[in-house]
């Protein structure tokens, strides 16, 4: 069909469009939604405005025993189109055509009356739901079907019907990273749809049902059978809302499917091959968008799967979806290689011995040659089934509290998120796939390495983050493919920390001494929190009572403070300035930054507060209903002391970094120490 321009109400004339299986799902969020909303509002009752391209591929050969809810349809005329380019924009439309319908439904006059008794532009509804919604089969009404949707055996698919389309009886649905975004487009339909109602009246959703059934124009494009509708699909998801590379991939790999000739991959085995793309993605997306607060990156699971599935070198550095886009590709389908297969030499019955003329007279059989690609369907699905496998661990990585494994595991998988796990995910993720032959102690011993190795190397010395990274990538790998073993990668991670404990020191003092020349000292390390956290968590261990929520002691509200300054950095109050007026500015300065007067709080404090004398700071008042002597535990082990002095200040900043030392196996003399703290000014009194 040529390329025209077609409103929906026309593209929705005898057509059934299926958002096909190598498509990703629904990714409009709130930025494309308010633009798709705000042209709408905008534009003018009598233009028109274009969408954009439709591109369409028929299906046909449809085994509609496998489709029984559609076959009548096909009967009255309907045809079946895979959506390649313009699923966005067609489930967008679906969603507010659906949400404009429940709203005049909803409408307290309309309320008791049927579908066919409630009119809308002159159309009763059950017309209007009917046309771009579903169809019910007559006389019973019991079939329903579908006129938008997702292949049946896409999750999404389900969700659009009984969670975005409101069909009963839904059962158990699954949630993904793209039911979310339908869950949320229906949602932010509805609340704009009511916004305007109260401002407009039904005049207002008149007027924008018309302007989207009308006047938004499709350029509308049939894809004919002799198009290539994967690269085509490939090609026209460049524009827009740029494919992830996930969502690249699975196309791809579906693509090659349809490539091999039937000798060499039948028709059996390709339909489950791809079966197996689809099941793999569905995992994955599923992993991803397992916690609905927080979902996790296509593109970084991708990226980590290909460091523990290939061999890494730094060489390709970002550049993995090239190779996997290289190495999967339909040059290495049509190119053959040669496999000659031996046959067996054939046995000639004879009554008679042959001598050495009539032997040679017989020739060796040939092997016989096979033509294969050089890319081998196994290998497809090797790596589809190992993505598929690798994704469960990746989510645990992540969130270890929701997963089942030892409280240990949990604990240590946690202190490596909250020091920053960095380029050790892989491994981890490596770690804790070889589930079947390690144990948990020996992934326990390897957490406890990789966090101190990064306390030290990247923490500490400040080194730069990619120290090491190839070697470690590299044994991700090795590790699955049972080539080392787990106790190997540990006793190498706390050789190489050992062997760089003295430089990295050196780095950490001279990089403190840096902090303390601007002014800032320990308050100005980045990983303060993590030292205070764990210093806390010790301090809660021989409590038994843990206090601190590391979320809400690394998130604080504006003028608000969750490490706070015992001695504050500005002491007016006469209190301070009774017990330090003998120190100079700058040593003022360093006092209030130094290790041993920086407090973790339970609960984050106005920053007004931080010059109060420390007697109310540690006591409940009028003025602070909180006090340190119910506050953490580290605000509990100050609270003990009737002041705070100097020397307050450097005994607790002694036994913190004695605390460290002991911690993470650090080598430091007292003179390191000293430096350290950055106090030595002090003269104690015994």
């Amino acid at each position: 069909m040529a390329n025209e321009l077609q409103s929906l109400s026309t593209l929705y004339q005898n057509r059934l469009f299926r958002i096909p299986d190598y498509q990703r799902g629904f990714a409009w969020k709130k930025d494309q939604l308010t633009d798709f909303w705000e042209d709408l509002i905008n534009l003018h009752p009598e233009r028109v405005h274009y969408t954009g391209l439709l591109s369409l591929k028929e299906i046909k050969d449809i085994d509609y025993s496998k489709f029984p809810n559609e076959y009548w349809l096909h009967q009255k005329g309907y045809k079946q189109f895979h959506i390649v380019d313009g699923q966005q924009r067609l489930t967008t439309f679906s969603i507010l055509l659906y949400e404009i319908i429940k709203l005049v439904k909803n409408l307290e006059e309309n309320i008791d009356l049927e579908d066919d008794k409630i009119f809308f532009c002159f159309d009763p509804l059950t017309n209007i739901k009917s046309k771009y919604i579903l169809r019910m089969r007559p006389p019973e009404n019991i079939v329903k079907t579908y006129l938008f949707g997702y292949e049946n055996d896409n999750p999404s698919y389900d969700y659009l019907r009984h969670e975005i389309f409101e069909e009963p009886g839904s059962g158990t649905l699954v949630e993904t990273y793209y039911t979310r975004n339908l869950k949320y487009a229906k949602t932010f339909f509805e609340k704009n749809l009511l916004d305007l109602y109260e401002t407009d009246g039904i005049e207002g959703i008149e007027l924008i049902y018309k302007k989207l059934t009308l006047q938004l124009k499709f350029n509308l494009h049939e894809i004919e059978d002799d198009y290539d509708v994967f690269v085509a699909f490939e090609t026209m998801n460049n524009r827009g809302k740029k494919l992830t590379n996930l969502e690249l991939l699975k196309n791809r790999l579906i693509y090659l499917t349809t490539l091999y000739p039937d000798e060499e991959f039948d028709k059996t085995n390709k339909d489950q091959l791809r079966k197996n793309i689809n099941d793999a993605w569905k995992e994955v997306y599923y992993q991803l968008g397992r916690n609905p607060h927080a979902p996790l990156s296509d593109d970084e699971f991708l990226r980590a799967h290909w460091i523990t599935y290939y061999q890494y070198t730094r060489k390709r550095g970002e550049d993995y979806i090239h190779f996997l886009l290289n190495k999967f590709s339909a040059k290495k389908v049509f190119e053959k290689h040669i496999l000659l297969q031996d046959l067996e030499e054939e046995i000639q019955l004879s009554d008679f011995e042959l001598d050495n003329e009539d032997e040679n007279g017989i020739f060796p059989l040939e092997p016989e040659p096979i033509t294969l690609s050089k890319l081998a369907p196994t290998e497809i699905a090797d790596y589809v089934n190992d993505l598929k496998t690798l994704a469960k661990y990746w989510y645990t990585s992540f969130f270890p509290e929701q997963c089942d494994l030892s409280e240990e595991e949990k604990l240590w998988l946690g202190r490596l998120n909250r020091i920053g796990i960095g380029y050790f995910r892989p491994l981890v993720v490596a770690a804790l796939a070889t589930e079947k032959f390690t144990t948990p102690e020996s992934r326990i011993e390897l957490f406890k390495a990789i966090e101190r190795f990064i306390f030290v190397t990247f923490r500490l010395a400040g080194w730069n983050a990619s120290y090491h990274s190839s070697i470690y990538y590299n044994k991700s790998r090795e590790l699955l493919e049972k080539t080392i073993t787990i106790e190997s990668i540990t006793e190498s991670l706390t050789e190489t920390t050992n062997r760089d404990m003295a430089a990295a020191i050196k780095s950490f003092i001279t990089r403190n001494n840096r902090r303390f020349d601007s002014g800032l000292g320990f308050y100005g390390w980045r990983d303060l929190r993590y030292l205070l956290f764990e210093y806390e968590y010790d301090l809660g261990i021989k409590s038994n009572i843990h206090k601190i929520d590391w979320r809400m002691f690394t998130q604080t509200e504006r003028d608000k403070v969750t490490i706070e300054h015992i001695l504050p950095q500005t002491p007016t109050d006469q209190y301070w300035q009774n017990l330090f007026g003998k120190y100079s500015p700058d040593e003022l300065i360093c006092l209030s930054n130094s290790l041993g007067n920086l407090l973790p709080l339970s609960q984050s404090i106005n920053s007004s507060l931080q010059n109060d004398p420390f007697p109310e700071k540690k006591t409940p008042n009028k003025n602070s209903p909180r006090g340190y002597t119910n506050g953490s535990n580290s605000e509990i082990e100050v609270s003990k002391n009737d002041d705070w002095t100097a020397n307050h200040i450097y005994d607790r900043g002694i036994k913190i970094m004695n605390f460290m030392a002991r911690r993470w196996k650090l080598i430091m003399s007292n003179d390191d120490i000293e430096e350290l703290l950055h106090i030595s000014f002090i003269h104690k009194d015994y």
